[in-house]
């Protein structure tokens, strides 16, 4: 048993580093060179940090251990959002989530923390007939976070953006867009991709040896799983908000950012990744 925790925690530790020094690095430089808007970093970060969830939750899937995944869920979402109050906390950004919009996706992500604990709570059958309907919530809780954004956000925003691209201009620090370096840092995170699978497989499988040999269970399992996928969501959020701050008064920026990735995150993680293991079971059970 001393040897699979090792391995857990190694891989454990190649996500993170991973997420950290790679991922993030990448991310942050694609989009000052494709000169992107602050809530589409956001999104980008929310599907590229839901990677390791998508491999760990279609690992124990496919496993069997599909009542690891729904834990796996709410631990990763709840981490999500704690992460999320405590970055924003340190960060003193607490007034901006005064904003309209930015309430509205905060009901929206604690509502993705709701439906899979009222799941659990009354015992209901994560199977086949889940997956309409969470494809369906997917779309309509996109549907309302766009909206909301459009209705009490975008005007201010682009303000915002202006403003701190003449400031990063007049330092000499503005990163224009090619061909190049956009193909350059495409492929760096696809390749961050598949290190995170790669980790993310072989900690599925040191996870379903501590389940089925030594009767660890699964609630412990997907508790773990979640505390781990969301590391890369904790270093995002960080460093979402602290990128903003080279420019006066454009804290607004980096909230937008870290909440479109908190909200992201938790939709892909609750209604497409969770749906992805209900499929990836039925199809190998």
């Amino acid at each position: 048993m001393l040897l699979e925790i090792i391995k857990f925690i190694f891989y454990s530790a190649i996500i993170i580093v991973v997420s950290k020094y790679i991922l993030v690095t990448t991310l942050r430089k694609l989009a000052e060179t494709l000169k992107l808007k602050a809530e589409t970093v956001g999104n980008i970060a929310g599907y590229s940090t839901s990677m390791p969830e998508l491999l760990s939750i279609g690992a124990s899937s496919f496993k069997g251990l599909v009542g690891a995944s729904i834990y796996n869920v709410i631990s990763s979402n709840v981490i999500n959002l704690l992460q999320y109050i405590a970055t924003i906390i340190l960060n003193k950004n607490q007034k901006i989530l005064r904003n309209e919009a930015i309430k509205i996706d905060m009901v929206l992500v604690v509502l993705t923390i709701f439906i899979p604990i009222v799941l659990v709570r009354f015992n209901i059958e994560i199977n086949l007939e889940l997956v309409p309907l969470f494809i369906i919530l997917y779309i309509f809780f996109i549907y309302l976070s766009n909206n909301a954004h459009k209705l009490y956000l975008n005007k201010e925003e682009k303000q915002m953006e202006k403003r701190l691209e003449k400031e990063i201009e007049k330092e000499g620090k503005w990163k224009r867009g090619n061909k190049q370096k956009t193909i350059k840092y495409i492929l760096y995170l696809i390749g961050t991709g598949i290190i995170l699978f790669f980790a993310g497989n072989k900690l599925g499988n040191t996870l379903e040896i501590l389940c089925n040999n030594f009767n660890v269970p699964q609630i412990i399992i997907g508790s773990l799983l979640g505390i781990i996928t969301s590391i890369p969501e904790l270093i995002t959020f960080w460093e979402s908000q602290r990128h903003y701050k080279k420019a006066k008064d454009n804290n607004i920026l980096g909230v937008i950012e870290a909440t479109n990735n908190l909200f992201t995150s938790n939709i892909l993680n609750l209604f497409i990744i969770q749906s992805v293991g209900i499929l990836i079971y039925v199809i190998f059970h």
